[in-house]
């Protein structure tokens, strides 16, 4: 075996096999030898994209159980829970299909499940730290695989009664989360006038979600007024659009437009993720989760282009583009958010199509107030292995979202800027003494095609996992 190991041609590239067959002589079916890359390159992802080729290459070969020594993986600066949390964390979301409305295909995807991921390791010091790491992957890639269930399930099932039922089935499941709804009723008393403009043209009622956890805090303050104070805990509101189908409304998408539109609730499917795994890794943070379900129809009732509305903080938007409509729910949201003085706001919306014009459907824009709050982000976004780039948000181009007539429009110029102009838009809705990010998450939530190892066809829950490193690290 050594000999063949020799002869071949196996360079160590990421992602190079070299499958040897053991024909009986041991009891493992197979060795196999998987390049790691340079050993100066070597980072989380590594060892993320690591775990997704061993978990898809044990599928090839319809291995059921894989083991490999611990000490026979590259080292790096990580430490032992990172690297195995990193590993174990693709190999989960490797093995993800949704299969729900496919028994046949469901069937085959069980049939070939890998049971049993085994690491050896000699010291007992490492073999804990790992053990840490597996399981806390365990949780975070469960819960970012209900995301990617929520959000490949067809509109016709997830609408935004069921997107409730969800969220109260998750709060049910901890003493650490509670969950408030609001009706159309309470939605109109709460003056959250855009987001009811936006979901009078479907049948599907609207409907309003928080949730909220709140860790142990074992004697540490949490002022409910937003003071500053030693040992208090911070604050920080996510935001998700929720819009569970969208036709463009009244300003009607082209057939090929609304193919995939069951994917404009992938930001409040990522809060309902972080929400699962939240109990579970327990951050020291207060965290408060904040969707508005609505579907985007055409009817005799829908809202017009040319229309005017007023959000939640009493601002007016013309509306010119019934088909710009999740900044215009998140302009209540965001309202909403505001009342609950937090430490900061992060909003995740498949908001445009300008973004992934932009940066692909492999990274998604951040803008935002703060220079600490994003910076933080983007070092979560390293850590998660999902990646997000910066985008400018000159005050010249505050001039694309003036209206003549109200305070603010719906859209920006034509053909420029666009997903700027929506962020500078939904700036508009966060008062600029709470540092406030926004992601626009519309390429990376879903793609047509397998873009990494851990990223099979359809929706990735991109933003669980960032969100999560963000809320260890406060």
């Amino acid at each position: 075996m050594v000999a063949h190991v020799d002869k071949s041609a196996l360079e160590g590239s990421l992602g190079e096999w070299l499958v040897l067959p053991t024909y009986g002589s041991a009891k493992a079916g197979f060795v196999a030898l998987l390049g790691a890359g340079e050993r100066g390159s070597i980072t989380a992802d590594t060892y993320r994209r690591l775990g997704a080729l061993s978990t898809k290459k044990a599928r090839e070969l319809r291995a059921k159980n894989v083991a490999t020594a611990w000490t026979a993986l590259p080292s790096s600066f990580l430490t032992a829970r990172e690297a195995a949390m990193a590993f174990a964390e693709g190999a989960h979301l490797a093995a993800y299909g949704f299969h729900a409305y496919h028994k046949r295909n469901a069937d085959r995807h069980a049939k070939a499940k890998l049971k049993t991921l085994t690491v050896y390791e000699s010291s007992a010091v490492s073999l804990a730290a790992i053990e840490r790491g597996f399981a806390e992957a365990a949780v975070i890639a469960e819960a970012t695989c209900l995301a990617r269930d929520l959000v490949n399930t067809p509109s016709q099932d997830m609408t935004p009664a069921h997107m409730v039922e969800v969220a109260k089935d998750i709060a049910a499941s901890s003493k650490r989360l509670s969950i408030k709804t609001f009706d159309r009723e309470r939605m109109e008393r709460m003056k959250m006038h855009a987001t009811l403009a936006v979901a009078r043209g479907s049948e599907h009622e609207p409907v309003g979600v928080h949730m909220t956890y709140r860790p142990d805090v074992r004697g540490q303050m949490s002022d409910a007024r937003g003071m500053k104070g030693k040992g208090r805990v911070k604050r920080i509101v996510v935001v998700g659009k929720a819009v569970t189908f969208d036709s463009g409304g009244l300003s009607l998408k082209l057939g090929d437009g609304m193919t995939t539109m069951k994917i404009d609730m992938a930001g409040a499917a990522t809060v309902l993720g972080l929400f699962k795994a939240l109990p579970e890794l327990a951050p020291n943070v207060e965290v408060h989760g904040i969707f508005l379900a609505v579907e985007n129809m055409p009817s005799g009732k829908a809202y017009r282009p040319g229309d005017v509305v007023r959000a939640m903080n009493g601002s007016t938007i013309e509306v010119l583009n019934t088909d710009a409509e999740g900044r215009v729910t998140l302009a209540d949201a965001l309202s909403y958010a505001a009342t609950l003085k937090p430490d900061a706001i992060i909003d995740l919306a498949t908001l445009t199509g300008a973004c992934v014009v932009a940066l692909g459907e492999e990274i998604a824009g951040v803008m935002g107030t703060d220079r600490k709050l994003l910076d933080r982000l983007k070092l979560s976004a390293e850590a998660s292995g999902e990646s997000i780039w910066e985008l400018p948000m000159p005050a010249a181009y505050e001039d694309h979202v003036k209206s003549k007539i109200a305070d603010v429009k719906n859209v920006g110029a034509k053909g420029q800027a666009g997903a700027i102009s929506a962020a500078l838009f939904l700036k508009h809705f966060v008062p600029s003494e709470i540092p406030w990010a926004h992601l626009d998450i519309a390429g990376p939530s879903y793609t047509e095609r397998e873009i990494r190892p851990d990223q099979p066809p359809g929706a990735s829950g991109f933003g669980v996992r960032l969100l999560m490193r963000y809320l260890q690290a406060l």
